[in-house]
């Protein structure tokens, strides 16, 4: 693993560094990524070169960084009213079949809607993640959220 540390360290390093704009923050994420990947050095298959497989763990960890420092929500509001939690029960039912069908994407649409979506990325950092440009990352967004809306009309249609 001190191997895989000093080849690969400086790289993980660097796009952490791109994909957060804080050094600080990049430097604690890349030591958890090894960490991770420590931990899960069984999960690794070979599929992906080494270097995939660590932004991959340093991504989702960043994604991780980046909801736990949202500001908690007052637990007020989070409890719905009594006359609102059936609407509630609708909303998670459209936003379960939602994440069902995103899984259905393909590449590199999945992904960007994700990162868009939950990690809160602009589309710059989303274009640096990928080497492409901002217009890239905006129509490959776009692209992703007509599938999904076509998908998901499709699904209604398929249930009346």
């Amino acid at each position: 693993m001190e191997r895989i540390y000093r080849q690969y360290g400086g790289m993980v390093l660097a796009y952490l560094t791109r994909l957060c704009q804080n050094r600080e923050l990049a430097q604690e994420l890349t030591q958890e990524t090894f960490y991770q990947a420590v931990r899960h050095i069984n999960r690794f298959e070979g599929k992906s070169s080494v270097y995939t497989w660590l932004c991959g763990i340093a991504k989702h960890l960043y994604c991780d960084a980046l909801r736990a420092s949202r500001p908690a929500q007052p637990l007020e509001d989070a409890l719905p009213a009594p006359e609102d939690f059936t609407e509630q029960l609708c909303r998670k039912d459209q936003a379960m079949a939602a994440h069902r069908l995103l899984h259905v994407l393909d590449e590199p649409y999945r992904e960007v809607f994700t990162l868009r979506t939950f990690c809160d990325l602009s589309h710059a950092q989303i274009a640096d993640l990928f080497g492409k440009s901002e217009a890239w990352s905006r129509v490959a967004y776009y692209r992703a959220r007509q599938m999904l809306r076509s998908a998901m009309e499709e699904k209604e249609n398929e249930e009346k």
